[in-house]
């Protein structure tokens, strides 16, 4: 059973980060908060672990896993080239609930599921969450539920769902009545709503008034 860490104690929660960023190191599954819900993470670089995500949820590789980053400035790393719809998007909206879709940069060494080159990327608004990115590096983090079931809304739901296949739990208490991430295709020549979430249409047009859903 995973090692659980209640990051509302200064103490418990200097523990636990270190135990977390050992255990992605390790290449070993953690449950960690978001601004959204608890989230499964992997080091996104090593397909091994990001294999075991996947396996713990029961997701095939048709679903790939989004990466999770602890700083904006990260994002030009993953890519060619930032499309000037994610440079803006992301200005307005991270840290936040929203995911954004561009062209990874081939020279990265992972393999997140079938993205066709592809990758999903959020910087998410929890300070648990940003303080573990930042140690780790870019983490595949997928929410903490097994495949069909309901989002992982506390630690102690994502443990009864994930705990067996995880090595740390991190529990930044609830997160009740959060929405899912909106999700942004920034591929394209115009930017396109994949998924409905915390951030409305309404409001990504008021940024980029061409966008599709």
């Amino acid at each position: 059973m995973a090692d659980l860490y209640d990051c509302t104690d200064p103490a418990a929660r200097a523990a636990g980060l270190d135990a977390a960023a050992a255990a992605i190191a390790r290449g070993q599954l953690v449950l960690l908060p978001t601004d959204t819900v608890y989230g499964v993470g992997a080091d996104a670089f090593s397909p091994a672990a990001v294999a075991g995500l996947l396996a713990a949820k029961n997701r095939g590789r048709a679903m790939p896993v989004p990466v999770l980053i602890g700083e904006a400035s990260t994002l030009a790393g993953l890519t060619i080239r930032v499309p000037a719809a994610a440079t803006r998007l992301a200005e307005a909206f991270w840290p936040g609930g929203l995911t954004l879709v561009v062209e990874h940069a081939p020279s990265l060494a992972w393999d997140l599921g079938d993205a066709e080159g592809t990758v999903a990327v959020r910087l998410p608004d929890d300070d648990v969450a940003r303080d573990l990115l930042r140690r780790t590096g870019p983490m595949a983090v997928s929410s903490a539920n097994r495949s069909g079931r309901p989002a992982a809304t506390t630690a102690q739901e994502a443990v009864a769902q994930l705990g067996e296949h995880a090595a740390v739990v991190l529990d930044g208490g609830p997160r009740e009545g959060s929405a899912a991430s909106t999700i942004v295709d920034c591929t394209g020549p115009a930017p396109r709503v994949l998924r409905v979430g915390a951030v409305p249409v309404e409001r990504l047009r008021e940024v980029l008034p061409e966008t599709v859903d």
